[in-house]
C-alpha cells in the first residue's frame, strides 16, 4: 500500500458501516480520502477520530446526494480544484427498499437504480476522466457489489435490489474491458459480500426492526472491517494483477 500514500481516494456512502470502515482503513494507510454521504456529521466525527488517533492520512467529509447528478459533478469539480483529482474511486453507496416485483412502488425501484447503478456509473466515468486528464495510469475503481449480484434468493423484498447488483456485476466487467481497450493500466474490481452486520437490514426492514435484528442474530455475520480488508487487498496487489471479483460470505451463510 506504500504507493498509495498521499494519493486521493473517493469513498461514497462513507458515513456508516462498510463505507466508514473502508474510509478509516485507507486513511490508516496514508491516503487522502474524500468521504461523501447525504449527511456528513458522522463523517466529520470519523475524521476527528482519525486525526486524534494519529493516522497518517486525511479524511475530507463531503456532502453529496448521489441520486442527484449535478451534486456528483459538483463534488468532482471540488475535488479537482482542491485535491487535483481522484486516483481511487470506491463506489460503496447502495441501498435496498422492500419493494417486490409484483407489488412494489416505482419510486422505491427508481431510488435503487439511481444510487446502486446510475451513481456508480457516473462516479466511475468522472473518476476515469479525472485520471485521464492527469495521465494517471495506475488508478483503481472498486465497486462494492453483493452476493445478491450473483444469485437470487427466495425473498421478494430483495428481488429488485438483486437486479441492481446483477447490473453492478456486468458494469464492473464492462469497465474492465473499456479500460483495457483504452490501453490504460487502471484496474477495476468488484467486492461481493454476503451478510454483513451493518445498518443495512434495519433500513431494508424499517417498519420491522425485530426482523432486521433476527437477520443478524441467525449466524455469525461478516463485519464491515472484513470488507475493508478486501479493499486493501485489491489495492495492494502488484500493478500487473487485477482482482476481478471477491466473493465473500459468512461461513454459516446458506447461499
Amino acid at each position: 500500500m506504500d504507493r498509495w500514500k498521499g494519493r486521493v481516494a473517493l469513498v461514497t456512502g462513507a458515513s456508516v458501516g462498510i463505507g466508514a470502515a473502508i474510509t478509516k482503513a485507507l486513511v490508516r494507510h496514508g491516503m487522502k480520502v474524500v468521504g461523501c454521504a447525504r449527511t456528513v456529521e458522522k463523517i466529520e466525527k470519523l475524521a476527528a477520530e482519525c486525526q486524534s488517533a494519529g493516522l497518517s492520512g486525511t479524511l475530507i467529509p463531503y456532502k453529496c446526494d448521489l441520486s442527484n447528478e449535478e451534486e456528483i459533478l459538483s463534488m468532482f469539480s471540488a475535488i479537482k480544484t482542491l485535491h487535483q483529482g481522484v486516483d481511487v474511486c470506491i463506489n460503496n453507496a447502495g441501498l435496498a427498499h422492500s419493494e417486490p416485483l409484483l407489488s412494489g412502488k416505482t419510486d422505491g425501484w427508481r431510488t435503487m437504480m439511481d444510487v446502486n447503478v446510475l451513481a456508480l456509473s457516473i462516479c466511475t466515468r468522472e473518476a476515469y476522466q479525472s485520471m485521464k486528464e492527469r495521465n494517471v495510469d495506475d488508478g483503481h475503481i472498486i465497486n462494492i457489489n453483493s452476493m445478491s449480484g450473483h444469485r437470487v434468493v427466495p425473498s421478494a423484498s430483495v428481488h429488485f435490489y438483486s437486479a441492481t447488483k446483477y447490473a453492478v456485476t456486468a458494469l464492473t466487467e464492462g469497465i474492465r474491458q473499456e479500460l483495457r481497450e483504452a490501453k490504460t493500466h487502471i484496474r477495476a474490481t468488484a467486492i461481493s459480500p454476503g451478510l454483513v452486520e451493518t445498518e443495512f437490514a434495519f433500513r431494508l426492514h424499517g417498519d420491522d426492526p425485530e426482523k432486521a435484528a433476527a437477520t443478524y442474530a441467525s449466524i455469525k455475520c461478516l463485519e464491515a472491517g472484513d470488507i475493508a480488508s478486501a479493499v486493501v487487498y485489491a489495492l495492494s496487489a502488484p500493478p500487473h494483477v487485477q482482482i476481478g471479483d471477491i466473493l465473500m460470505r459468512p461461513v454459516e451463510q446458506v447461499s
